[in-house]
């Protein structure tokens, strides 16, 4: 399972994000465009929460409940006064007609079946809910050099030398990531009954200059690092 090196790695995790604080401010803005009049939302793979603490200290968007595989990212969310239950998405039970909102920021290419826990998100969600996804897609600048470094085991390699990211991810949580491309994941959204689909993205820059700058999310998908994937439930 793609969720356990986080039991080790949960502080390293935060640490990465708050060291990265472009990058983290970049990835809140595109969660935090998504989430607007969001109503009652669910997190799936809410990690140790720390976007969520955020989003409700920075925008006042509170999020009421997040599912979370990893005993150790969940204690440290808990300890942010986070409501968490430990449990996969494909195993948790969502409920029905119970959200306006379903969030899965970044924890798709963790997944092992990403259209089982659309089925369920869609059940979940009330008529008119939305389910908002996110992550890192397979064909973007990112997802090339995260499945560079996967493939050689390591960041410390010539081919990596001068375009890695300054600070990169731990190569210990690359190594247990799955990237989907937008149309493979947009494809399992559509496949779950969602619909009016629409796109957002953000960290458009070069994976090794993406520090320097914060930005601000853009509507599409064709040249973002961190892409959003937004469907409506209808009938």
């Amino acid at each position: 399972m793609g969720y356990q090196a986080f039991d080790q790695y949960a502080s390293e995790y935060d640490a990465w994000f708050l060291e990265n604080t472009n990058v983290l401010e970049t990835e809140l803005r595109l969660v935090a465009a998504c989430l607007k009049d969001a109503g009652s939302i669910l997190s799936i793979g809410c990690g140790s929460a720390l976007f969520e603490k955020l989003l409700e200290d920075r925008y006042g968007i509170r999020i009421t409940h997040g599912i979370e595989p990893a005993e150790g990212m969940a204690a440290i969310a808990r300890k942010r006064g986070f409501d968490v239950e430990i449990n996969t998405a494909e195993d948790a039970d969502y409920g029905e007609n119970q959200y306006d909102t379903i969030l899965f920021n970044g924890c798709p290419c963790y997944m092992q079946d990403l259209a089982l826990a659309l089925r369920k998100a869609y059940r979940a969600l009330k008529k008119g809910g939305k389910v908002v996804v996110i992550d890192v897609p397979k064909e973007s600048p990112y997802g090339l050099i995260y499945n560079l470094a996967l493939a050689l085991g390591t960041w410390d390699h010539p081919l990596l030398e001068g375009c890695k990211p300054k600070d990169p991810y731990p190569i210990e949580l690359v190594k247990q990531a799955n990237w989907r491309t937008t149309a493979d994941k947009s494809d399992s959204v559509k496949a779950a009954g969602f619909v009016d689909i629409t796109y957002k993205q953000t960290l458009t820059l070069d994976p090794h200059y993406s520090w320097t700058a914060v930005e601000d999310p853009v509507d599409g998908y064709d040249r973002g690092s961190y892409v959003a994937i937004c469907g409506i439930k209808g009938e």
